[in-house]
């Protein structure tokens, strides 16, 4: 089992940049791939990200690609989301979850959650 804390989030202002980290606990990190997702108000959570294993591969949603990455520090036991340009419709809660496939999309992929770090990005 893996528990994951969030943080990085705040508010910005848009065209600006955020990293977010998420923290894992446990010795089988490495084992796990990692996803990003996102919810706003009102919506569906939404797929952001995945990065394999190792962090020799990743996915990203079409609407995400250039600019967000995800990466991963095995050593460290974390993964972030850098987020540039960002937009006021980037505004949600996001989200880092664990799972053991790769890539995946849908919520029911991934076992383990954190809870969740908010990010505002204003107009």
């Amino acid at each position: 089992q893996v528990q994951l804390v969030e943080s990085g989030g705040g508010l910005v202002q848009a065209g600006g940049s955020l990293r977010l980290s998420c923290a894992a606990s446990g010795r089988t990190f490495s084992s796990y791939a990692m996803g990003w997702f996102r919810q706003a108000p009102g919506k569906e959570r939404e797929f952001v990200a995945a990065i394999k294993w190792s962090g020799g591969s990743t996915y990203y949603a079409d609407s995400m690609k250039g600019r967000f990455t995800i990466s991963r520090d095995n050593a460290k036991n974390t993964v972030y989301l850098q987020m540039n340009s960002l937009k006021p419709e980037d505004t949600a809660v996001y989200y880092c979850a664990a799972g053991w496939a790769y890539p995946v999309e849908v919520r029911t992929g991934y076992p383990y959650w954190g809870q969740g770090t908010q990010v505002t990005v204003s107009s």
